[in-house]
């Protein structure tokens, strides 16, 4: 059975940072995807038929949606929100030469460290109000990669990723492989990178600045463009986001139209559709 996220006790002493403040949920009436949910620590019934359960809604949302909630996977809400004081402390405070030190560059194929909000090149591009820094592997293992700022705090940050990838994943990987009537850790041993804390992906602290009302127009109201007009596909194979209060995320569904996924405190919003496609067409 897993056990649930326990942060690491500091045997020194850190700043004091800002509490997050949660934004009121999105009340606009719009067109939501109906996404299914997964309570992940029912993967830990002994009743068969409750996991079978899990696996058939799974293979309802890969087949309909590609997108599912996840609940119930160990972390609590006051847990995920130290991340987010965390993040929204590291976008604060960010000195101007960690900015320069430790800018990404894209074209070598790897997000690694900070990405300014003008554009998606290492070269400053249009505004397009997305700030974030990447954690790849490496980032957790030398601490001259990451900002100064957020450094007395990378022992909350590696053990919150360290959960996340080898307890909340692996039984995503799992529930997954079940889906795929394949062994329990299949997924886990043959699919998933191991080299690092984070295998081949990565862990991002984002922030969405306002755009102008030029900007918006400009833009069409997209904030990320893809390898289609107005959308993108992630490359790894699940991608996990925590849902946030203020509602930008579109899908595209089965009946070809672009609905928006609504907020669900503390769940994770997992994208497993075209990977997973090409996992099981290989």
């Amino acid at each position: 059975m897993a056990t649930s996220f326990s942060p690491p006790i500091s045997k020194t002493p850190k700043p004091e940072i800002p509490k997050w403040s949660p934004p009121q949920p999105t009340k606009m009436h719009l067109d939501w995807a109906d996404l299914r949910t997964i309570e992940l620590s029912l993967l830990d019934s002994p009743d068969p038929e409750v996991v079978a359960g899990l696996v058939a809604t799974t293979k309802a949302a890969i087949a309909e949606d590609g997108f599912l909630f996840l609940t119930n996977y160990g972390i609590s809400l006051e847990q995920l929100h130290r991340h987010f004081d965390l993040a929204q402390f590291m976008h604060a405070n960010i000195s101007g030469e960690d900015k320069a030190k430790l800018l990404w560059d894209p074209a070598t194929g790897v997000f690694a460290g900070f990405k300014p909000r003008f554009g998606w090149k290492r070269e400053p591009g249009k505004f397009d109000g997305i700030e974030h820094f990447n954690f790849y592997s490496p980032e957790f293992e030398d601490i001259e990669k990451v900002p100064g700022c957020i450094a007395p705090f990378m022992d909350e940050i590696t053990a919150f990723c360290d959960y996340l990838m080898n307890s909340v994943n692996r039984r995503h990987l799992k529930l997954l492989s079940l889906v795929l009537e394949l062994p329990d850790d299949y997924l886990w041993e043959n699919v998933q990178s191991h080299d690092g804390l984070v295998g081949d992906g990565y862990f991002r602290h984002a922030l969405y600045y306002p755009l102008s009302a030029k900007d918006r127009k400009e833009r069409k109201g997209i904030r990320m463009y893809g390898v289609a007009a107005h959308s993108h596909i992630d490359y790894g194979t699940t991608t996990l986001l925590f849902s946030v209060p203020v509602t930008a995320l579109q899908i595209w569904g089965s009946d070809n139209k672009w609905r928006y996924v609504k907020y669900k405190a503390g769940a994770l919003v997992v994208n497993l559709g075209e990977t997973l496609e090409g996992i099981v067409n290989q």
